[in-house]
């Protein structure tokens, strides 16, 4: 995908990474569509984009995060990514995640972005790319996160599934597997205080992977070797 050239939707684009996410992609010329939960912090952020098209939505109304795709493809003319920076966090151990926590993650977390991204499959212009950020726990679960890691988990396979069916299609499914970044988000959790964590990936580090996988149509964003991030054709 030319980013240049690309109409781009950024659900969760009030939170710390969706916002330096779609003002990079601003930056670098692409036409972007911002959604998230925050009205205040979607008004800055769609100002910042040079008053790119703004929509609040509600992760819990699944339908409304279709519609959501439906009118950024009419915003925009057109639609060739969507990349979704939704997502929470909870911790502890498993019996004292309430049935309602773990209901939030699971929507927040796997059937909202899901949602996104199945409503842009049959509008994407061709060569166009999904992605959703999952994580590293999507592959290596955490003691005290169990929930959490299985709902990205879920994500991560659905990401996967339909990365073989649009193979002839030309679509690309991004699965964004980050490790701790430096977002504040554990901060933020539904549940439960994060354990302490060694510093983590800038989130200006994270953005540029990001970029680069979308730009050069790559199947994953994942943990470095000699890089805190490498970028997987």
């Amino acid at each position: 995908m030319v980013i240049s050239h690309a109409g781009i939707l950024v659900p969760g684009a009030t939170g710390v990474l969706g916002t330096a996410l779609a003002l990079r992609l601003h930056e670098q010329g692409a036409a972007v569509a911002v959604a998230g939960r925050d009205q205040k912090r979607l008004a800055r952020v769609s100002q910042a984009c040079g008053d790119a098209p703004a929509l609040a939505f509600d992760a819990y109304d699944l339908e409304q995060c279709a519609r959501t795709v439906t009118w950024a493809a009419d915003r925009l003319g057109g639609l060739d990514g969507v990349v979704v920076c939704v997502g929470g966090a909870a911790f502890g151990p498993a019996e004292s995640v309430s049935d309602a926590v773990a209901e939030h993650l699971f929507t927040v977390n796997a059937l909202a972005p899901i949602t996104f991204l199945r409503a842009a499959l049959p509008l994407l212009e061709p060569g166009g790319v999904i992605a959703a950020i999952t994580g590293v726990v999507a592959d290596s679960p955490l003691a005290g996160m169990a929930d959490h890691s299985a709902s990205k988990a879920g994500l991560a396979a659905w990401l996967r599934a339909v990365r073989r069916e649009q193979r002839a299609s030309g679509v690309t499914a991004l699965e964004i597997r980050l490790p701790h970044v430096e977002t504040g988000f554990g901060d933020r959790a539904v549940l439960g205080t994060p354990p302490v964590l060694p510093a983590g990936v800038p989130v200006a580090d994270a953005v540029d992977a990001i970029v680069a996988a979308l730009s050069a149509g790559a199947r994953v964003v994942k943990p470095g070797h000699d890089a805190p991030l490498d970028v997987e054709r």
